[in-house]
């Protein structure tokens, strides 16, 4: 497939000016930008096209070569640009990317906030330091009613010798003379100079002088840290709690990352949870299912709630009472407490129980009598018809 022309990529004439021509491709380096088409490969291929268009139409020697020998024969004597990836075209062209930034929030390459306009400045790139997870697991009692824990965790701290400089005291940094404090060097690439990060600074522009031994210039140690870490009622396996600022300190100035407490619910041996509702089985006697009952209920908070067993209740039947679940950390809402009933069968009885028991059997073997007694009459009454 034949590469269309340089003009009417950028869709200027071959009469533009260079302030045209600069104003078209910043147009469109707007519209097909990666962090505007997210995992779009003709947005990202329209923004590589509208680069190398740029790289020969914005030089004079080379948009002079351009127009003498035409695209096939300009490309073919190596005059046509390659980039390799988006980010050479961001090196290439910073100052204009810079001036895109403003529509992007600041982070205009997506490539952790940085622009090349904005690297290698003489003093090392801010950066946010690492968060860090933590687990802690509570019991089933403690999740209902919120509780304090002490977490120790071993992170990356500050040097207290040097302060985070990283120098021994009473020395500090000098120009990285690889870079000549620029923090960024230039490489060849065929017609184009390309900016990278200077590789023995790191972008700082400066090196040091002495490292501290302490931290061998590193600016932070290991430490142990003790927390308290506040659990609110209600949270669940996987709740996690974010403690601002209590992850590894960030460099050149940058702000701590953060602490993150996921929590683990242990499971409890009466109590069975699903989201907002607790589950959990009692037993109760014949007499209680037959008659009906009132019977005292235990619940993680502590108290006792009072649980109505209606006259009839049948063995595996559930009840429910209303509002005494867990309580939604968020809402403030209330699962329910449901209570499975089974009829716990004696094994020993004394003689009155006994004796007791037979009366009731002649009685419902009599009962059992008179109700089969009037299915066959209903069955004969039909039976007739």
């Amino acid at each position: 497939m034949a590469k269309r022309d340089y003009y009417e990529v950028l869709g200027v004439d071959r009469n533009a000016t260079q302030e045209e021509i600069k104003d078209a491709y910043r147009k469109l380096a707007l519209k097909y930008h990666p962090d505007r088409n997210k995992g779009s490969k003709e947005a990202e291929e329209k923004f590589k096209e509208a680069a190398e268009a740029y790289a020969v139409l914005s030089d004079p020697e080379k948009r002079k070569q351009y127009d003498q020998f035409g695209r096939t024969d300009f490309d073919q004597a190596g005059g046509g640009p390659t980039f390799s990836g988006v980010e050479d075209i961001f090196a290439a062209f910073g100052d204009i990317f810079g001036d895109l930034g403003g529509f992007f929030g600041g982070d205009l390459f997506g490539f952790g906030g940085r622009s090349s306009s904005r690297r290698g400045r003489g003093a090392a790139q801010a950066s946010r330091g690492t968060s860090l997870r933590a687990d802690i697991e509570i019991t089933l009692e403690e999740a209902v009613k919120g509780t304090e824990k002490t977490l120790k965790i071993n992170r990356m701290g500050v040097c207290k010798n040097c302060g985070g400089t990283g120098a021994r005291p009473g020395t500090g940094h000098s120009t990285c003379q690889y870079c000549g404090g620029a923090g960024m060097i230039q490489r060849s690439r065929g017609f184009f100079q390309l900016r990278e990060t200077c590789p023995q600074c790191g972008g700082s522009g400066v090196v040091l002088q002495d490292p501290c031994p302490a931290c061998r210039g590193k600016g932070m140690v290991p430490e142990d840290v003790t927390l308290k870490v506040k659990i609110p009622p209600g949270v669940d396996t996987g709740t996690t709690l974010r403690l601002a600022g209590q992850g590894e300190p960030g460099q050149g100035g940058g702000p701590p990352g953060d602490l993150l407490v996921v929590i683990h619910v242990k499971e409890h041996e009466f109590f069975h949870r699903d989201g907002l509702d607790l589950y959990c089985e009692i037993p109760i006697t014949y007499a209680q299912a037959v008659l009906g009952a009132e019977v005292e209920i235990p619940t993680l908070t502590g108290r006792k709630v009072t649980l109505k067993i209606p006259p009839g209740t049948q063995s595996g039947q559930v009840l429910r009472l209303r509002g005494q679940g867990i309580q939604d950390p968020e809402s403030r809402n209330k699962g329910h407490l449901y209570v499975r009933v089974f009829v716990e069968v004696p094994r020993k009885i004394d003689k009155r129980q006994e004796e007791l028991l037979k009366e009731f059997a002649k009685l419902e073997e009599k009962n059992r009598d008179k109700r089969r007694n009037i299915f066959r009459k209903v069955r004969d009454f039909f039976g007739d018809k």
